[in-house]
Order: C-alpha cells, then sequence, then structure tokens
C-alpha cells in the first residue's frame, strides 16, 4: 500500500471502498434520508492511511506535493463532511499545513458554499471547528513562494487565500454572538483575531508540549499582513463593541474579548487603547446598587474579573488613575481578600508598578498586610513585593512587615530563621513546632523538612533584589548542608537560589560556594541542581571556577555517565581541564574579559 502512495504522477492510496464515487471520498452511510451524513467504514479506513502516510513524512518536496494534491481530490465534493468527520477533520488539518495558499483556499471556497453560510455549521461543529481554525491559520504564509509558480500567478494564489479569510471573517462577523456564545465557533473567532492582527500561536492546538504545562501562555509569532486584514480586524472590532454586553456577561464570549485585547496590545497599541476605554466606560455606566461602583461588582464575577485583568494589564496611566480614583480607591481591602477580586488586583498592582499610583496603592494595602495573608491570598503579597523592587523608599517597610507577619521579627535572633519561613509560607510556630505552655516556657521538638512553595520561590527571588538583603543573605548561610542540597535541587527553591547566588557580591558568593563544595556532584546530577550549577559557573570568578572544577574532575565516570552531569562535564570544559590545564585556563580568562565588557558596557 505504501509503494502505491508513493507512486509520483499517480492516484495516491488506490485502495477505495467499493462503490465510492468518483472525486469524492465516499458516501454517507446512513443513506439519502438520514438527518446527519457520515462517513462510511471504508472511507474512514481510507482517512486512517492517509494518517499514517503523513506521520511517515516525505523525501521531498515533490512528493509531499504530489500526495497532497490527491488526497485534496479525494476530498472535493465532500469537504464539509470530511470536516465534521473525526478521523476526517485530523487528516484535513494535517494536510492544510502542508498544502499550498490556493489549495487552502479551494478548500475554504467548497466549505463556505456559494455565500459562505455553510461557514457556521462547520465551525460549529466539534470536528469540523479545528479544520477551520487549521485553515484561517494558514494565512500567516500568504506570502510565502509557492514551487513552480511565479509572477502574477503567485500573487493570485495568495490573493485566493486573503480574500477567503475576508469571507470568513464577513461571515462571523455578521454572525458575531452566536459564534461568540458557540464552544467551538469561538475558537475559531479567536483564531481570527490572532490572523487578522498579524501573529499566530507557534504551536498548533493540541500538541503534547501544549498538553503537558497548560499553565503557559503560547507563543505567538508575528508575521506580516495584508493591509485588507487590518481593515477586517477594526470592522470585526466594531461590530464586537456593538454587542459588548454579550462578551461581557458570557463567560466563552468573554474569553474572545480578552484575545482581541491581547493581539490589539501586541500588534494595533491605538486600537487597544480605544477598547480598554470602551469597555471600561460601558462597565462604570451599568447601575449597582446605590454608592457602589459596578465595577467592585464585575471584580468579585468570574467572568468579570478575568476580563479586568487584561483590561488593566494593557491599560495605559490615566486610565489607571481614573479607575482607582473614582472606583477602587478605599476597598482595595476587601477586594484583596475576596477569593475572586484578589486576582485583578493583582493586576492592577503589576499594571501601576511603573507609576507613582503604585505607592498609593501599596499605603492602602499594608493596612491590612497580615489579613490579606491570613486570607491565603498570598499572590497578592508577592506581587507587592514584586513591584517594590522599582522602589526602594518601600522595600525597609515591607521586608519589616514580612519578619513580623512570619513572626520572626523579634528578638533579633529569629531574623536568621527568616529563608526557610519565607520559601515554605509558614510561620515560625509552625516549621519550628514551637508551643508556649503555661508560664510562658517554650516546648520546641524538632522542625518540619526543608520545602518550597512556588509563591515562596517568587517572594525570595522578590526579596533577593532588594537594595537591603543582609537579613535574606544571612538567613542562607545560616542553613545547614543537608537543608541547602534540598533548597538548589528543588523545581521551585532552585531558581531562588540561583536568583539569590547571582546576585550577591563576589565576597557573598564565595562564602555560600565554599558551603556548596561538597554537595556540586549532586547538583550535577540534579535535574534542577545542574542547571542552578550552570548558572553560579556563569556568575563566578575565574578562582571560583577553577574550585567547582578541583571538586568535579575526581568524580570523572559518574559525571560522563549521569545524563544531566555529562552537559555539565562538556560545558565546563573539564576534559580540557584535566589534560591541558593551560588552554582551559586561557579559555576561561577570555570569557571572564567577555562578560567584563559587555557589563561596562550595559552599565
Amino acid at each position: 500500500m505504501h509503494e502505491k502512495m508513493e507512486a509520483k504522477g499517480q492516484r495516491l492510496l488506490k485502495g477505495k471502498p467499493k462503490g465510492h464515487k468518483r472525486g469524492g471520498p465516499g458516501n454517507s452511510g446512513d443513506g439519502g434520508g438520514s438527518k446527519k451524513q457520515r462517513l462510511d467504514g471504508g472511507t474512514v479506513s481510507y482517512f486512517r492511511r492517509v494518517s499514517d502516510r503523513l506521520k511517515e513524512g516525505f523525501a521531498d518536496e515533490e512528493d509531499r506535493g504530489v500526495f497532497v494534491e490527491n488526497v485534496l481530490s479525494e476530498v472535493k465534493g465532500k469537504a464539509a463532511l470530511v470536516a465534521m468527520d473525526m478521523t476526517g477533520s485530523l487528516v484535513l488539518e494535517g494536510l492544510l499545513a502542508l498544502a499550498s495558499p490556493a489549495q487552502v483556499a479551494e478548500v475554504l471556497e467548497e466549505l463556505g458554499g456559494e455565500t459562505g453560510s455553510e461557514f457556521t455549521a462547520v465551525a460549529c461543529n466539534q470536528c469540523g471547528g479545528h479544520v477551520m481554525e487549521s485553515a484561517v491559520r494558514q494565512a500567516h504564509r500568504w506570502t510565502e513562494e509557492t514551487p513552480d509558480v511565479t509572477g502574477a500567478r503567485e500573487e493570485e494564489h495568495c490573493g485566493m487565500l486573503e480574500a477567503q479569510v475576508q469571507r470568513v471573517s464577513g461571515v462571523v462577523r455578521e454572525n458575531m454572538v452566536a459564534f461568540a456564545q458557540d464552544p467551538y465557533g469561538s475558537h475559531l473567532l479567536r483564531t481570527l483575531m490572532h490572523v487578522l492582527g498579524g501573529c499566530v500561536t507557534r504551536d498548533t492546538p493540541g500538541t503534547q508540549k501544549a498538553k503537558k504545562d497548560k499553565r503557559c501562555e503560547p507563543e505567538l509569532v508575528d508575521f506580516e499582513i495584508p493591509t485588507s486584514f487590518w481593515w477586517e480586524l477594526k470592522h470585526l472590532a466594531d461590530h464586537l463593541m456593538e454587542n459588548i454586553n454579550v462578551f461581557v456577561s458570557n463567560l466563552t464570549a468573554c474569553a474572545a474579548l480578552q484575545t482581541l485585547l491581547a493581539v490589539c496590545h501586541r500588534k494595533r497599541p491605538k486600537l487597544c487603547k480605544k477598547l480598554n476605554k470602551s469597555i471600561m466606560g460601558y462597565l462604570t455606566s451599568l447601575s449597582s446598587a446605590p454608592g457602589v461602583s459596578p465595577l467592585l461588582v464585575f471584580m468579585k464575577d468570574q467572568s468579570g474579573s478575568h476580563l479586568l485583568q487584561k483590561i488593566f494589564q494593557f491599560s495605559q496611566k490615566a486610565l489607571l488613575r481614573d479607575v482607582y480614583r473614582n472606583h477602587l480607591r478605599s476597598h482595595l481591602m476587601p477586594l484583596a481578600l475576596h477569593p475572586i477580586a484578589n486576582f485583578p488586583i493583582q493586576s492592577l498592582i503589576a499594571a501601576a508598578t511603573p507609576h507613582k499610583l503604585f505607592l498609593k496603592i501599596f499605603d492602602e494595602l499594608m493596612e491590612g498586610f497580615e489579613a490579606i495573608l491570613a486570607a491565603g491570598n498570598i499572590a497578592v503579597v508577592v506581587q507587592m513585593v514584586e513591584s517594590c523592587v522599582q522602589w526602594e523608599e518601600r522595600q525597609g517597610e515591607l521586608l519589616q512587615r514580612l519578619l513580623q507577619a512570619f513572626h520572626c521579627s523579634e528578638p533579633a535572633s529569629l531574623q536568621v530563621s527568616c529563608l526557610p519561613l519565607f520559601l515554605s509560607f509558614l510561620t515560625y510556630e509552625v516549621y519550628f513546632n514551637t508551643e508556649t505552655a503555661e508560664g510562658d516556657s517554650v516546648t520546641q521538638a524538632s522542625p518540619q523538612a526543608f520545602s518550597v512553595c512556588y509563591h515562596g520561590s517568587r517572594l525570595v527571588q522578590a526579596l533577593a533584589g532588594f537594595k537591603e538583603r543582609s537579613v535574606l543573605m544571612n538567613s542562607l548561610h545560616d542553613l545547614c548542608a543537608r537543608d541547602l542540597l534540598t533548597f538548589a535541587t528543588d523545581p521551585f527553591g532552585s531558581h531562588a537560589f540561583q536568583v539569590m547566588v547571582t546576585l550577591a557580591s563576589d565576597k557573598g558568593r564565595g562564602k555560600i560556594l565554599k558551603k556548596m563544595e561538597d554537595m556540586y556532584v549532586d547538583l550535577a546530577c540534579s535535574m534542577y541542581g545542574s542547571r542552578l550549577l550552570e548558572a553560579v559557573w556563569n556568575s563566578a570568578t575565574i578562582s571560583q571556577r577553577r574550585r567547582i572544577a578541583d571538586k568535579l574532575v575526581p568524580s570523572e565516570s559518574p559525571l560522563r555517565s549521569d545524563r544531566f552531569a555529562r552537559h555539565v562535564w562538556a560545558k565546563f570544559g573539564l576534559t580540557a581541564f584535566l589534560k591541558r590545564q593551560g588552554d582551559w585556563m586561557e579559555a576561561q580568562t577570555g570569557e571572564s574579559k567577555k562578560r567584563k565588557m559587555f557589563r561596562d558596557i550595559l552599565e
């Protein structure tokens, strides 16, 4: 079968099912009187073989082109039926990514029918929606050169795809509310916003990478767009604002509105500014209880809070100042304590950081600092600390309040234990299992095992950026070797450790490295520890690097056989250190001079 599929110039996959009509992949298995047509079993088997062939790849572009052209010829006349089939849609998605712009345009033309009205049924289908997204996303290739096509014909092919994307946009625009509220159609709307704006996700939907880490924002890639796309995006935004009540109140539609804001912020800042102002004007104009701003209601709403996070993130100084003065002033504390409203408060703090407005927000939130921690909304506190890195005049006050909140402020001797408390987000009494008995006597059991949480790592990374960090560094020096190793090899802790070591002075770094000398091999053999060790190496002096190398080379065999440590061995040039120390020293000196030169330029 594979030999047939690879035959150039011949129809691939000749093993079509019996009764297969010419020009289409197959007939419906339900008969002409059925309410819903389906692909028959033989045709589904056909597309499974196509899928297997796609996974194998192609020897050259000519083979690939022949294969794509022949399979698309089998799809022709039944594109909508194939697109709405589970197996067929997956194959069609893969083919569209390999097809030329003209071929993609032809598929879209058939999916839309004569008037384009058929786009809606396909786009709002569980499988068809993915095909529509894939087809529209191919518009980022509208300027790429097509083999064997030159001059006016190539421009015509690009114009075909451009016209079909405009056609899709027109249908979506005229049925804006229906698409926005549909769980599948809304994804096409969001993809269309990206394409019309000139940016697409690097990874296609459903990739393994996206499944592994859903918290990560998809990486966007910019591309040049035709002028018509800019006008389509503007018209799309205008129609959206005409139905702003739906986009604010409906959770699915609200996600599309947030996508529009993100795209415009990236590619059309002026349009983003206009949208932010219009949306905020609508939200604040709604009726609410007497004396209560409607914005306070939206801050506590699941859909509204997400929208306000984006608005704050993309707003300029004037809008942020207006929102604070007229709607949020004196209300920040209740909002920061709320399980939903605290998220837009975090975005407000981050957005206000470059402006003096931050100082007003900071002072208001400091009044209930410990209450925020007690409510469990620790991300608000972490954001305050991260923002304070840019405001030196507030750093001392904030650090003192943190020490008080973790019950290690007084007596001063307790401050040396602050680092494990910050990293684990536990108070002194909880971490060290201390209890105050009658007569104020203190009974102390063994402390809890050293641990690091996500927000604790972020907190320490931010505190390491403060001008005065001696309290934090003293606490690091006080850690025992076992806790130090746990800290350095923890998924979250390694990031905090890296920041603390790299920002330390040469003398302070040397003191830390001396304490770590016996754990270099363990670090090199750890997934997270090896990354930390490389960061330490990059910031170390030549003499510090030499001491690190001296500790590593006696363990050559286990290091070179370990999947993480072998990269450390190669990057540190330890083979050269063993056999040609003069060359190794010369190489390290050269790197040191380069780092110093770039540092001087940046300063």
